[in-house]
């Protein structure tokens, strides 16, 4: 799905968002950059794979997070972490670098991706801005709606603290 059949899949569900369209943006620090209602709920999303390249990740966490893929993966027993490459990017969530998103797993036909997601996100208010599936704008929508759409969707989702 593109942005705007990101977005008409939200109404189709009744989901309630805002949208932010701005500049693109394709890491945090150029995110941080722009005037952003609601930063506090801004999302970092990091789309690693194991050192086997059997497993594939996406890792969603507060947007002023770091993330110590050696630690993290010792702590969600996985085997050692990396970055995916721009091919397995485009191939399993049909993105670009700069526009990962959980709502790219609605492109993950086989549903090979598994979401580890800050349990942060689901403290008040339970909002997260994220990309629809562009770097070019920002969606703020309940967290609890995006689990439900990527639960429905069939990718397994772990809570995580991060």
């Amino acid at each position: 799905m593109n942005k705007q059949e990101v977005l008409n899949h939200l109404n189709a569900r009744n989901i309630k968002f805002e949208v932010t369209e701005h500049r693109a943006v394709f890491n945090m620090a150029e995110a941080s950059s722009l005037d952003l209602p609601y930063s506090d709920e801004e999302a970092k999303n990091l789309f690693v794979r194991d050192d086997k390249k059997r497993n594939y990740y996406l890792i969603t966490v507060k947007g002023d997070k770091k993330v110590n893929l050696k630690e993290f993966a010792r702590q969600n027993n996985t085997r050692p972490l990396s970055f995916a490459s721009e091919t397995d990017l485009r191939n399993y969530l049909g993105l670009i670098p700069g526009a990962v998103t959980p709502l790219g797993l609605i492109n993950d036909e086989q549903c090979k991706v598994q979401l580890f997601l800050d349990r942060a996100f689901l403290q008040q208010p339970g909002l997260i801005g994220i990309h629809p599936n562009d770097n070019t704008a920002t969606i703020r929508l309940k967290t609890q709606d995006l689990l439900d759409i990527v639960q429905e969707h069939g990718n397994q989702i772990f809570l995580v603290d991060v």
